[in-house]
């Protein structure tokens, strides 16, 4: 039995200890902001590029939030591919309510890529007014420092400024299980990378320097990945610069998910992690729960205790911290949150084997592949 009782306890020991490390780290990166950024003298002119598709949940609130910014130069160009989506109208009469803010509707979508989202912002890209350029998501809302925030993060050594979203606002059971997804986990796992100095980009904020991607190759480059931040993660560490993720994450409201809703975008972003990134994709199977509660079982069976108590005290140092860290970032935070982290835990190793498994899907209608692009796009 000795092999058992050392194998599982060097586990348990690897699991839970990192697992509160990561804890520690994203309470420090991630506190909730109870002030106002202002914007700093040296404030640069920022464009702010929105891809617009559908009618997401809160999307006019999500969308007018970028008319609120506190921020002395910026414009607002928002990007559809199609002047009947239902979104349009949304978008004009908000551009006609806030004529102080110079914002424009640009219409089409330039074929640079396989990827529908990347074909709508390429024409924001070029109609940049400045050098400073954010891609940000319509269903992201932008609190009133956003710019500030992210010109902050900025260093001599940044090729890259991104955010992950913490989602907000959930209604129901599945959408608070996205939650615990989006916040206590891939958050959390987002901010310990950028703190060991290997930052991921995130497509929901992405903030260039211009230059950066066009002495690279230009935005036709992003093309090279299934996803765009992808793409971006390794434009950037060519370079020779760092993906940094600004100071605190940026929210996404989410509304109401069904679990079908919920399976198929974590489903969509494993296949598109483990295509751009394998390597790290592998190490993912040992995320949540599950591995240590099965140590802790195993080691208190081989020492002839009951694994109950052992399952229990795992899942309870587990969760509670997770609670801790929701509370302490100002995230969601149920009463049934154990509930929600236990169902995503749960489904974490079906996610990982549909990451491997899967290459197909569906985004906003488009048929998609996380098969990586192996040479240049062409327009």
């Amino acid at each position: 039995m000795a092999p058992v009782i050392w194998t599982a306890a060097i586990i348990l020991f690897i699991t839970v200890g990192s697992h509160l490390a990561t804890i520690a780290v994203a309470i420090n990166r991630c506190r909730a902001r109870t002030d106002v950024e202002p914007p700093p003298p040296d404030a640069p002119s920022i464009s702010v590029v929105r891809p617009v598709c559908g009618l997401d949940n809160f999307v006019e609130s999500t969308l007018r939030s970028g008319f609120e910014l506190d921020y002395p130069d910026y414009e607002l160009l928002f990007c559809v591919a199609n002047a009947r989506d239902p979104v349009v109208p949304t978008v004009q009469r908000l551009i006609d309510e806030h004529p102080h803010v110079r914002a424009r509707l640009l219409i089409g979508e330039e074929r640079i890529s396989a990827n529908p989202k990347l074909n709508n912002c390429a024409k924001g890209w070029n109609a940049a007014a400045h050098e400073w350029i954010v891609l940000a998501d319509s269903n992201v809302l932008l609190p009133p420092d956003y710019l500030t925030r992210l010109w902050k993060g900025w260093r001599e050594d940044t090729g890259l400024v991104c955010s992950p979203p913490s989602g907000t606002a959930p209604e129901g059971f599945w959408a608070n299980v996205e939650c615990a997804v989006l916040n206590t986990y891939e958050a959390r796992w987002q901010y310990v990378a950028d703190s060991l100095g290997v930052g991921f980009a995130q497509g929901k904020t992405m903030f260039w320097r211009r230059s950066v991607l066009e002495d690279a190759g230009g935005i036709r480059l992003l093309g090279l990945e299934p996803a765009e931040d992808a793409a971006s993660t390794k434009v950037v560490r060519d370079a020779g610069l760092r993906v940094r993720l600004v100071d605190a994450p940026f929210p996404q409201p989410l509304g109401h998910r069904t679990g079908l809703e919920v399976w198929r975008r974590q489903a969509r972003w494993a296949q598109l992690r483990r295509a751009s990134f394998p390597h790290f994709y592998v190490l993912e199977i040992i995320g949540g729960a599950l591995l240590a509660s099965i140590a802790a079982a195993a080691l208190a069976t081989a020492l002839d205790l009951s694994w109950i108590p052992a399952v229990l005290a795992v899942t309870i140092l587990w969760y509670g911290t997770e609670m801790k860290l929701a509370r302490a970032a100002g995230w969601p935070l149920s009463r049934l949150y154990p509930l929600h982290a236990l169902v995503r835990d749960l489904a974490l190793p079906a996610l990982w084997v549909t990451g491997w498994l899967g290459s197909d899907f569906v985004w906003r209608g488009n048929a998609m592949s996380s098969v990586t692009v192996s040479e240049s796009p062409q327009a």
